[in-house]
């Protein structure tokens, strides 16, 4: 895990974050969840392996187990269980990861609210969250995905910083 060396309290606006947990973009929200001592969830495929082996069952003690391996339903689930969806993902490779764009689909169809941020937009979510927020009293529970460390190998750094940025207090 990543732990910051001075971790800065956490936007009052997020009270959760879900993540299915898969290597890159998905491992850097529940990082920075734990680090920072901030709530987390999620569902994950049955069996709970990522790409590169981890148990995520065994490393993350919040995540639940679907009763499927397949992960179109695993991504259904955690958008269902969020106010909020925040796909972390450069331009260039939106069109080439399936599960970041079934994220998008899914939480358009749930007519949820979908934000897809670059590695620069740390202000521009910081806003979206703060724009969110009056809408869920306790605190918006928000949902970050985005492509696999195989497809964007630089996924779980920019997505530790920009969520670090974007959602310090």
């Amino acid at each position: 895990m990543n732990a910051d060396a001075t971790p800065s309290p956490v936007s009052s606006h997020v009270s959760r974050l879900v993540s299915g947990g898969q290597a890159g973009v998905d491992r850097a929200a529940l990082d920075f969840a734990v680090n920072h001592g901030l709530p987390y969830g999620g569902w994950v495929p049955r069996g709970g392996r990522t790409e590169d082996g981890v148990d995520l069952l065994r490393t993350y003690a919040h995540l639940r187990q679907m009763p499927t391996a397949d992960y179109p339903a695993r991504t259904r689930k955690n958008v269902e269980d969020s106010d909020a969806t925040l796909i972390v993902c450069p331009e260039r490779l939106l069109g080439s990861s399936r599960g970041t764009r079934l994220t998008a689909h899914v939480a358009r169809e749930l007519t949820r609210p979908l934000l897809i941020a670059g590695p620069e937009d740390a202000t521009t979510v910081q806003e979206w969250v703060a724009s969110l927020s009056p809408a869920f009293a306790t605190g918006l529970v928000l949902n970050v995905a985005g492509p696999r460390a195989s497809g964007w190998p630089d996924g779980y750094a920019v997505t530790y910083a920009l969520l670090r940025d974007a959602l310090s207090a």
